[in-house]
């Protein structure tokens, strides 16, 4: 029976703190700075009191500190709960993240819709990876061991002769963020052939990444498996020879973006006058 994910186990733990104290101003410029956009506010003791977010300092009247616009009921997870539960919670209450305190009571981490995310990628792409392996096993009557490595990329010979580009600068988003899943790579002989994850592996030359992390399949025969006869028919040998479509859509990307334009067209937008917001946004 696998292990049940807890919140700790997937929680962000350099999180970063403001007091009640702390000048909004300077929120706005520490969320330029990071990227963030929200943190948890704490006491001197460092516990939770609030939470202030891009939500409080663009829709509420503008005032010089935290403890003016902050967000004082707090939805708090301890490190010891369930990640689905804690999932559940976040749905529930529609929020997109959550401080963790340890049992102390102290902040201790940071749980958002991002960790939410890794951890299904994470728990999910063993199964597939254990689907692949039987089959291998079943197609060419031979045994097989799954293990978790770094590959060269320029060891990893593709099966696939095309990847779209907005799916390629989606790998490249998530790699810079520690988010993509491993690609799976089938170790037959003396060749490294990559099963799943073209965009990823792609996206690894892209960001000058020498290595490619994967879970490899490795087959005690050394077969030619079909895919690598099928590369070979379309003179696919080397990540180079993946031809990227840049001129249209991945396929789910395109559905996703007609449906988005069918709803711009219903929605109202909602001006914001708060002149002293913009000037910090914008300084």
């Amino acid at each position: 029976m696998s292990k049940k994910a807890l919140v700790k186990d997937y929680m962000t733990r350099n999180v970063i703190s403001v007091k009640s104290n702390t000048k909004c101003a300077d929120v706005i410029q520490t969320m330029k700075d990071t990227g963030h956009d929200g943190f948890p506010v704490v006491n001197g003791e460092g516990n939770i009191v609030g939470i202030v977010t891009t939500f409080d300092l663009l829709l509420k009247d503008w005032k010089e500190t935290v403890d003016e616009i902050m967000s004082k009921d707090v939805v708090i997870a301890r490190e010891d709960m369930a990640l689905n539960d804690a999932s559940r919670v976040m749905f529930r209450q529609g929020i997109s993240r959550m401080p963790v305190v340890n049992k102390e009571g102290k902040l201790s981490g940071f749980l958002t819709n991002t960790d939410i995310v890794r951890s299904h990628i994470e728990r999910s792409t063993p199964s597939k990876v254990n689907y692949f392996k039987n089959t291998l096993e079943q197609l060419y009557d031979t045994k097989a061991k799954v293990i978790q490595e770094k590959v060269p990329v320029d060891k990893i010979r593709p099966t696939q002769d095309r990847i779209y580009a907005d799916e390629l600068d989606g790998r490249i988003y998530e790699l810079k963020r520690g988010l993509a899943e491993p690609a799976i790579v089938v170790h037959t002989g003396d060749r490294w052939i990559l099963i799943d994850g073209h965009h990823r592996a792609v996206a690894s030359v892209k960001l000058g990444c020498k290595n490619i992390d994967s879970y490899v399949i490795e087959l005690k025969k050394d077969i030619k498996l079909g895919v690598e006869k099928t590369a070979d028919k379309s003179g696919i040998y080397t990540l180079d020879d993946i031809h990227i479509i840049d001129d249209d859509q991945h396929p789910l990307i395109a559905i996703t973006e007609s449906i988005k334009k069918s709803k711009e067209k219903k929605i109202v937008g909602k001006k914001i006058n708060e002149d002293e917001i913009r000037r910090h946004l914008h300084d």
